[in-house]
């Protein structure tokens, strides 16, 4: 492409966010200076932008907060869900306040400056979120110059040229890079997150880590597991070398086909030992896979702390945290496989269970941090089963 001299922003317009079908918004950059391409998607949570913005899941998009205020109870050094922000930038519509907040140790955009991801403040969310609503999640480019200054055309062919979430496996980027032991439960009012020491009496899960939240961790720690973590390339026998008593199937980002390469068939061998086995958000989608279902792009995928689950087995809903752009093809499942919750949203697989061997995932994230809290009895029901 031609060289093209940068383009002056509006009047007061420090950022801006440009899509692959050549859409321009621009607002007010915050944080890091720079630019990043990715898919923008939307969340519709009220709290837990922190939790959000360091969850694996989100790796390679840009995510529009529906919640006009965000940022303003700051930043600290205990709502992370990794080390280090995924996420590659949020979208807001008001400017960042000063925190408010006896937790907060630096404001939002400190701790986005110092973690190099890109802030858009000044933006029409609730049009984009429509405009996502409608046309699905697009290609684009977030960019902020303290300058004001952008070459538009560069950053148009930079969001046309980004292929895409569908057929990208992630999750090898955000696992962990070598097996270690979980310690530590769910967080405490005055006390933080307490230790638990690994005690070798427990029944003992090995978690293959997919680009895991640490919360979920937690809670498998508070149902009385002991925890191994494994990256997500461990093999059948990496697995097995640990004896483990369950194997969970951890949440992460990317195309579950395309990480299902090397996964699947790792699954379906452990599948075949008969211990008792849990999946989240990709680990279900990944299951699925295992089995023999199929799984497909979302339109605009499911994102936020306040979706709507029916469980099956009694009718009962349970409200729910969820981030994700792929789903289980219900019409796909085969005749040993039962669904057991359901999307009130869209009526999309959240869940199955296995009728002949003990295996169940859920789509959404049980662990809920920082909520809601109506399904942590999952984490319950498979640390029972293990004996």
């Amino acid at each position: 492409m031609a060289d093209t001299k940068a383009t002056p922003a509006p009047k007061g317009a420090t950022g801006v966010l440009v899509l692959a079908d050549g859409s321009t918004i621009w607002g007010r950059g915050f944080g890091a200076e720079g630019e990043a391409v990715g898919e923008v998607c939307f969340n519709t949570s009220m709290t837990g932008y922190q939790e959000i913005m360091t969850d694996p899941s989100y790796a390679s998009q840009i995510v529009t907060f529906t919640f006009p205020h965000i940022g303003n109870v700051g930043a600290n050094y205990e709502d992370l869900e990794a080390d280090n922000p995924w996420a590659l930038g949020c979208i807001v519509r008001e400017d960042v306040t000063a925190p408010s907040n006896f937790r907060a140790a630096q404001s939002f955009v400190e701790w986005m400056r110092a973690n190099g991801r890109i802030g858009l403040s000044g933006v029409d969310t609730r049009a984009l979120t429509r405009k996502i609503r409608e046309q699905g999640a697009p290609n684009g480019v977030i960019a902020h110059s303290a300058k004001g200054a952008f070459d538009l055309e560069a950053l148009l062919a930079k969001a046309r040229a980004w292929p895409g979430l569908e057929g990208m496996d992630l999750a090898k980027d955000v696992s962990c890079r070598q097996l270690y032991r979980w310690s530590g439960g769910r967080w405490q009012l005055g006390e933080g997150y307490v230790e638990r020491p690994h005690d070798e009496q427990l029944p003992h899960v090995v978690a293959i880590d997919y680009g895991s939240k640490r919360n979920i961790f937690r809670n498998l720690a508070d149902a009385g597991a002991r925890v191994t973590v494994l990256p997500a390339t461990a093999t059948f026998d990496e697995v097995m070398v640990h004896k483990p008593d369950g194997i969970f199937l951890s949440n992460g980002p990317g195309d579950p086909a395309a990480t299902g390469e090397y996964a699947v068939p790792v699954i379906r061998q452990l599948l075949e030992t008969g211990k008792p086995l849990f999946g989240i958000c990709l680990g279900h989608q990944l299951l699925g896979l295992a089995v023999g279902a199929r799984t497909t792009k979302m339109h605009q995928g499911h994102r936020g702390a306040n979706h709507p689950v029916k469980r099956l087995a009694d009718g009962q809903v349970e409200i729910t945290s969820m981030n994700h752009g792929f789903a289980v093809e219900k019409e796909s499942l085969p005749d040993n496989v039962r669904e057991t919750h359901i999307s009130l949203f869209d009526g999309s697989n959240c869940g199955i269970e296995l009728t002949d061997k003990p295996a169940f995932s859920v789509q959404y994230h049980p662990e809920a941090s920082p909520g809601p809290q109506d399904s942590l009895y999952l984490f319950e029901k498979f640390v029972g089963q293990l004996g």
